[in-house]
């Protein structure tokens, strides 16, 4: 019997780093995606998930061989439960040298306000 080896290779998981910062106006990811690029990241959100993956490739310029290959290919994927407090239809995302940032708006009515006192 001969044992046929693939020749994909296997794409490692990772979780990746990530902080949470909360703020009056809302709540702050910082994730750490090395080597992600914009067009390899997916982020979705299903009911109370938001998932966050994507694919790390290095890349080559034309012209260019390997030599040594110790960086390869890899996959991130984190999800995390989302409050009801999240204003879910103005999420934004940033990503910039390889971290990726997400901001998840509190809803207007949970804001913090002010209330004023008058004199009577």
């Amino acid at each position: 019997m001969h044992n046929r080896q693939s020749n994909e290779r296997k794409i490692d998981k990772f979780s990746p780093a990530t902080d949470i910062v909360e703020s009056e106006l809302g709540f702050s990811l910082y994730m750490d995606l090395p080597g992600v690029s914009r067009e390899a990241l997916e982020i979705d959100l299903d009911e109370n998930t938001l998932v966050v993956s994507g694919k790390a490739a290095p890349t080559l310029a034309e012209g260019e061989k390997y030599i040594e290959q110790e960086f390869c290919e890899g996959g991130y994927s984190r999800s995390f439960t989302i409050s009801d407090a999240v204003d879910r239809e103005n999420i934004k995302a940033n990503l910039k040298n390889g971290v990726l940032e997400l901001f998840l708006p509190k809803k207007q009515e949970l804001k913090p306000r002010k209330i004023q006192i008058t004199s009577g």
